[in-house]
């Protein structure tokens, strides 16, 4: 799909939109909210699976209250909750609460990120679902995990980038620690989930057609992707400490002043190294004892980056990307979000696609990052308003329409813009 394409304005997506794709088929009930567990969703929804968004109909997922804003919309909301429908129920309420179980039974996964217990409470016991539905696998993602002291405490992204060590090693210095500029742990928390729910739906056949329950938490993503730092710790005792635009182990590899912008240059091997020196008119760097081998770069950064920089301020940034380039060697530009999605690169992988809301205004959104047998994932349906698919999503469960209409009328469910958008 072109960026400049569109899908149908708003709307229940085709039964057969997702087709082909290796999740087609699959129903999942998204009773999550915010992000980490949305962005599993999205990623499942990318994948062909059919999301079915749950939300309260006092006000729907937290998120759609969220800056920033375009007119009414939520854009934090939109950039997670492609391929979805959405169906708006009242939760505190008898019938509110046996659809919510109809709908879990009748899935093939459940996604929440309530804290651990919350879900009982809401009539959605585990034990008494996989009683009902031996094969729904059941998705939890949490802050700090289903045991333990904090196994009830309220758990965000940022508190969680600091607790697993992540803004330890993020920033100029041991005295500046860092946030990452994005919520990284909901995302890993939720890229993790969608990871284990896919392993269980392709494992159901070999356990008997049991779903399992998949869980994970902020916390545990944030410490599992602590990679080589966290391992340096573990096995010598040693303390990472921030090393700013630098690669913590490898030099030279980082951000480097040219004559005009910054560049990063990465030179990972000594075939790499060699190449370098050569091209920005130095090869007595390679020569030199104190460079000569990977570790022996890195214990001498600084001298060598001086001493890079004096050949690098001769030229102006891109011409030294594009010779760099030409050899092999990893480098690029630091972009804004603006020059990022101009980058012809970027635009050749079709990463922007424009859809239309229920509104008729037009979203151009992020696609997934996954292609299926060379095929880009697309986005097949624009993020829906609030309950823009409750008539569908009833529908789907065998409910006609007095019995859907009694429950709009009983304010069990809600509708959104069903008649503007039949006009």
């Amino acid at each position: 799909m072109a960026p400049d394409d569109t899908v149908p304005d708003g709307g229940a997506a085709p039964a057969a939109a997702g087709a082909g794709l290796p999740l087609a088929g699959f129903t999942v009930m998204d009773l999550s909210r915010a992000l980490a567990g949305p962005y599993c969703t999205a990623l499942l929804g990318d994948l062909g699976a059919d999301i079915i968004k749950v939300e309260s109909a006092k006000g729907g997922d937290s998120t759609r209250s969220w800056p920033p804003f375009e007119d009414e919309h939520s854009l934090y909301f939109d950039s997670t909750n492609r391929n979805k429908q959405s169906i708006a129920v009242d939760f505190y309420t008898e019938a509110g609460r046996q659809l919510l179980w109809d709908l879990a039974v009748s899935a093939d996964v459940l996604v929440e990120n309530f804290r651990p217990g919350v879900l009982a409470t809401m009539g959605l016991d585990p034990e008494a679902l996989r009683a009902a539905n031996p094969g729904l696998v059941i998705a939890s993602v949490s802050g700090f995990g289903t045991t333990g002291p904090l196994a009830q405490a309220a758990g965000l992204d940022q508190v969680a980038q600091g607790m697993s060590g992540l803004m330890s090693v993020t920033g100029p210095d041991a005295d500046s620690p860092t946030r990452v500029g994005v919520p990284v742990m909901d995302l890993y928390a939720g890229v993790f989930t969608a990871v284990g729910i896919c392993a269980s739906l392709a494992g159901r056949a070999g356990n008997g057609g049991q779903g399992h329950e998949v869980g994970t938490s902020l916390l545990e993503a944030g410490l599992a992707v602590s990679a080589f730092q966290g391992q340096n710790y573990l096995s010598t005792g040693t303390v990472p400490v921030p090393q700013g635009n630098n690669h913590p182990v490898l030099s030279p590899y980082g951000v480097f002043r040219t004559a005009d912008i910054p560049a990063i240059i990465a030179v990972g091997n000594q075939a790499h190294w060699k190449k370098f020196c050569a091209i920005i008119g130095a090869p007595e760097l390679e020569e030199d004892p104190r460079f000569a081998l990977g570790r022996d770069r890195s214990e001498h950064r600084a001298e060598l980056t001086e001493l890079i920089e004096q050949q690098l301020v001769r030229r102006p940034g891109l011409e030294w990307i594009e010779e760099f380039r030409a050899a092999g060697i990893p480098t690029g530009p630091i972009y804004t979000y603006a020059q990022a999605f101009e980058d012809p690169q970027v635009q050749a992988l079709d990463m922007v696609q424009t859809v239309k809301r229920l509104d008729g205004s037009a979203l151009p959104l992020l696609r997934g990052p996954l292609s299926i047998d060379g095929t880009a994932t697309g986005v097949r349906k624009a993020p829906p308003a609030l309950g823009e698919d409750t008539r569908t999503v009833l529908e789907g469960l065998g409910l006609d329409e007095a019995q859907i209409a009694g429950l709009v009328a009983a304010g069990i469910v809600q509708e959104h813009g069903r008649e503007e958008s039949r006009s």
